[in-house]
């Protein structure tokens, strides 16, 4: 296996996986294999990822907490330019750690992969000044199918690393979430 890293069940949530790839630099730049099937197989990861998305965002964009209810998505996502801290939530209800929720910067610095299952819910804010977000799915979008939880829930109390002064942006889709209870 040597091209990536994973660790798996990060937060003590099984399935969350941190994915670190192999970089390969030198003075003109650096080299990774941002996905390899074989190592994904290896690290006991099998998965069969059906389409490629990429968002840019600015600064204090925060996009979730979004999820798929009847065409569950498997997500692995990363990000090739500034930084977001990205979260999952386990909304499996036959889970252990329901509700219980994990986050993890990514950067363009780190190359950094979060894998997360179906089952959860999905977001994240933008740390730099801009970012592009890019992940792999393992189901197609249906528009119909989504639904979300509003970021600041109370009940999941996600620890987001907003800075002092730090306006939030959300789209109307996102400030019309609710909470669950």
């Amino acid at each position: 296996m040597g091209q990536i890293s994973v660790k798996k069940n990060v937060g003590g949530i099984e399935g969350l996986c941190v994915i670190t790839p192999a970089v390969h630099g030198d003075n003109r730049g650096y080299f990774m294999e941002t996905y390899n099937e074989n190592d994904m197989k290896e690290a006991g990861i099998n998965i069969k990822f059906v389409q490629d998305n990429q968002s840019a965002s600015i600064k204090g964009v925060l996009r979730g907490l979004h999820r798929q209810i009847n065409y569950p998505q498997t997500k692995l996502v990363r990000v090739i330019k500034g930084s977001v801290f990205d979260v999952a939530v386990d909304m499996r209800e036959e889970s252990p750690t329901y509700l219980k929720w994990y986050g993890v910067e990514l950067t363009e610095s780190n190359k950094k992969q979060f894998l997360i299952p179906k089952g959860f819910a999905h977001g994240f804010l933008v740390l730099s000044d801009y970012a592009e977000f890019c992940y792999k799915v393992d189901d197609f979008f249906h528009p119909n199918d989504e639904c979300g939880i509003a970021y600041n829930d109370p009940t999941i109390n996600i620890e987001w690393p907003i800075p002092d002064g730090m306006e939030l942006i959300l789209s109307e889709k996102d400030k019309a979430l609710k909470p669950l209870k």
